[in-house]
């Protein structure tokens, strides 16, 4: 079983231009769509599609209209209630693929909101071969937060705790990769350089794994670096890898890194080895880019070809 908290969840809308934004100008929609979102319910949700067994944790409100969409998604939810409503976030993207989105910051939590939070998390993952701490944290909850977790989880189920994997940015990342030892991380390039103080946007895999290689194996098992249309690389203590993901028609790419760390998951989950790991994050990242909204892939959207996977080191 695969367990995933999202602690700042939202209901993301997706709005489908039929020619570029214009900024300040009135434009005619094409399409709308609404999906139940956030980090880890994005991973939960293409696990789940996957047939894998998946639990998703989040706070939220007895009386919130997102476990409407939430509901409708089919996911096996764990929800921790609390007072405040999940928060909406809205992406515009255009024919060319080009997404631009504005993200709410979401409800604040209460001290005992976060501990309850906490506990239910540690209770999901009794049993789980993998925890996915994903997403941003809403008002009130410390950057450390996912390290919180972290131990809780550690303390709780000593040997038998799951494997963790931490997807988020910013001062929580920096708190997991200084206190939390997790056992892999999911930057994207920026996410990657802003965590060590670099430039790497646009970078392409060898000079992430320079910048990786700090990290790895000494404070995170590993890290799956996203390059967006460059591909993805995999760095851990026996080597790195990069893989150039198959030509597809970009739609929108929000929750295409999401659904990356899932592919991943998901062939760590089979046994997968550290090659087909990496290529089963890049196809799923490439399907996920290729449907629009914040859909989640099935096995079936999985673009076909070959990705071609070099080891670095």
């Amino acid at each position: 079983m695969i367990v995933t908290l999202t602690a700042n969840p939202s209901l993301d809308r997706t709005v489908t231009l039929a020619a570029p934004l214009q900024v300040g100008d009135v434009q005619a929609a094409r399409s709308a769509r609404e999906d139940a979102g956030g980090k880890g319910i994005n991973v939960a949700r293409a696990i789940a599609a996957a047939g894998e067994p998946c639990v998703a944790v989040l706070p939220l409100a007895i009386d919130d209209p997102f476990d409407t969409a939430l509901r409708g998604s089919g996911l096996d939810a764990h929800r921790v209630p609390v007072a405040g409503h999940v928060r909406a976030n809205l992406a515009i993207t255009d024919p060319a693929g080009i997404t631009t989105k504005l993200n709410l910051p979401g409800a604040r939590l209460s001290t005992d909101e976060i501990s309850a939070v906490v506990d239910a998390t540690v209770v999901a993952a009794a049993g789980a071969t993998w925890l996915v701490l994903a997403g941003s944290l809403p008002p009130g909850v410390p950057d450390d937060f996912y390290v919180r977790v972290i131990g809780a989880v550690r303390a709780a189920h000593g040997a038998h705790a799951p494997l963790i994997a931490v997807d988020t940015s910013g001062p929580a990342l920096a708190a997991v990769v200084a206190h939390g030892r997790p056992d892999l991380i999911k930057p994207n390039d920026e996410e990657l350089g802003e965590l060590v103080g670099a430039d790497l946007a646009g970078a392409d895999a060898r000079t992430a794994l320079d910048v990786a290689r700090a990290l790895v194996p000494g404070r995170v098992g590993a890290a799956l670096v996203t390059l967006g249309a460059r591909g993805a690389l995999l760095v851990d203590a026996d080597g790195a890898w990069a893989a150039v993901p198959p030509p597809i028609r970009v739609v929108s790419t929000v929750g295409a890194g999401d659904s990356s760390l899932a592919g991943y998951v998901l062939g760590d989950a089979r046994g997968e080895d550290a090659d087909e790991r990496l290529r089963l994050a890049v196809r799923y990242g490439a399907a996920a880019a290729s449907l629009p909204g914040t859909q989640a892939p099935t096995p079936r959207d999985l673009p076909g070809g070959d990705i071609p996977v070099t080891r670095l080191a």
